[in-house]
């Protein structure tokens, strides 16, 4: 592991990066160049102290998962992104049809989706990126370790957790919504056979869901596509909203976004969701 050289490109990535760029407030009277080391973490999903250790080449050594975030969090290329791996002696992802990073241009359209909820999730689930809006309606599932992101295992294995589970969907809708799920993971393992994760995910749910493991047996197939969704927020209230999946082939992902008809009772709710933002919001995963 190169400690200073990892330390020294950290801190000139994190200075070329305006909070703006990241959905983040300036604020007055800053003087860092850049992003601070705290916002960092913050989009990383680290402790300050743990990065700040990484920038003083006295950090441990990162784990992949850690490595994929920082790599989110200062939005750096594909080619930046392998460098990154490289300084810490890992083999950087060679397939991209199961990498985990996403692209800074793509990070830097849901940056600038302010007012409607968005986020970015692999076609198995895992939730790489959200906006504030995002966060706002179904709670800040990048805040959560590393290992705990993924909407399908929510909803099967936590059905408090609104990130995607029945808590936040109407009590008649929620069988679609289990029946879509297992009918896209079954597409996606048919596709990409390969894949740890999403042969981890099924194996793992076969255990410890039996409804999961009906809904397998039935060998339903569906690739989700845009659609209408009603969502219960525990604050705002009942809303309907269109949901668009915009996809990413290269990297299987996509780019979900909720919006709203203009002129109705549901865009008025989603824009008190906006002016509240996270703040007042209970806890919800």
């Amino acid at each position: 592991m190169h400690r200073s050289e990892l330390a020294d490109f950290l801190r000139r990535c994190r200075a070329r990066i305006g909070p703006a760029e990241v959905g983040l407030t300036p604020g007055p009277r800053r003087r860092t160049p850049g992003l601070r080391r705290e916002e960092v973490a913050q989009l990383a999903g680290m402790s300050p102290d743990y990065y700040t250790r990484l920038e003083q080449a006295r950090g441990p050594r990162p784990s992949r998962q850690m490595l994929t975030a920082l790599a989110r969090a200062l939005r750096l290329t594909d080619d930046e992104r392998d460098y990154l791996f490289h300084l810490v002696g890992e083999e950087p992802p060679r397939d991209r049809s199961t990498s985990e990073h996403v692209r800074p241009g793509l990070l830097r359209v849901l940056d600038r989706l302010y007012d409607t909820p968005a986020q970015v999730i692999t076609d198995w689930g895992e939730v790489l990126a959200q906006n504030a809006m995002a966060a706002a309606l179904v709670g800040d599932i990048t805040a959560r370790p590393v290992g705990d992101r993924n909407i399908v295992r929510s909803f099967f294995t936590r059905p408090d957790d609104a990130s995607g589970a029945p808590g936040i969907f109407p009590s008649e809708e929620i069988e679609e919504h289990a029946r879509l799920h297992v009918a896209n993971l079954r597409a996606v393992l048919a596709a990409r056979p390969d894949a740890p994760g999403p042969a981890a995910l099924v194996a793992e749910l076969l255990s410890v869901s039996p409804e999961f493991a009906a809904l397998w047996e039935a060998h339903e197939v569906a690739v989700r596509h845009s659609s209408v969704k009603r969502f219960i927020h525990p604050v705002v209230g009942a809303m309907e909203l269109d949901c668009e999946v915009l996809l990413s082939s290269e990297h299987a992902q996509r780019l979900i976004v909720h919006t709203a008809r203009p002129g109705s009772e549901s865009a008025e709710r989603l824009e008190l969701l906006r002016v509240l933002g996270l703040q007042d919001l209970a806890p919800r995963g």
